[in-house]
């Protein structure tokens, strides 16, 4: 596992119901996500995200939800099987240098995952090569752990890899923008 990638078992520090004071998928997802569409969550975790993304899309829709480390995926089904949706996500275990996402998806989110990459370049590059034209990234970076000056960096190697910043949406505890596929 990469040394900058969160353990499996920090997760549980933020990856809890009292999250939900400061992260509402449902809210922070509904002006993106619609019945019949495909996403993918990169870095789901144990699926937090996954799991409210995966009630927008509906019956029709599909989440792909990608992590480096199996134990994550493995909480991620078990929370979705108890949530009713487990059959909306498709678990992807991806390598530390690919994201392993090779069907066109109508939406993408990175939320508090792009800093632990270990190549931005070849992530953002991935990731606009798995999105539909004119299809949106939301990407959101922790602001206790990533300064500005950072993400500003982060958002211009996005750039280079052809995603076009189109908004800046409020996200609690949170560095974020949204960004297109030119």
């Amino acid at each position: 596992m990469a040394k900058h990638v969160c353990p499996w078992w920090l997760a549980y520090t933020f990856d809890n119901p009292l999250r939900r004071i400061f992260h509402k998928p449902e809210e922070i997802f509904k002006p993106y996500l619609h019945e019949g569409m495909i996403a993918v969550d990169l870095g789901c975790g144990m699926g937090y995200f996954s799991i409210g993304m995966a009630k927008l899309v509906g019956e029709s829709g599909k989440i792909l939800s990608v992590d480096l480390q199996e134990k994550m995926l493995d909480t991620l089904m078990h929370r979705a099987g108890k949530a009713g949706v487990a059959h909306r996500i498709i678990p992807r275990l991806c390598a530390e240098d690919n994201i392993t996402v090779h069907e066109a998806v109508d939406f993408a989110l990175a939320f508090w995952m792009a800093h632990e990459t270990p190549d931005e370049s070849r992530f953002f590059t991935q990731t606009h090569a798995a999105l539909k034209k004119s299809a949106k990234l939301l990407l959101a970076e922790p602001k206790g752990h990533v300064t500005t000056a950072e993400f500003k960096t982060t958002l211009a190697i996005a750039g280079k890899a052809g995603l076009t910043w189109i908004d800046s949406p409020v996200i609690s505890l949170s560095h974020a923008a949204l960004l297109e596929k030119r």
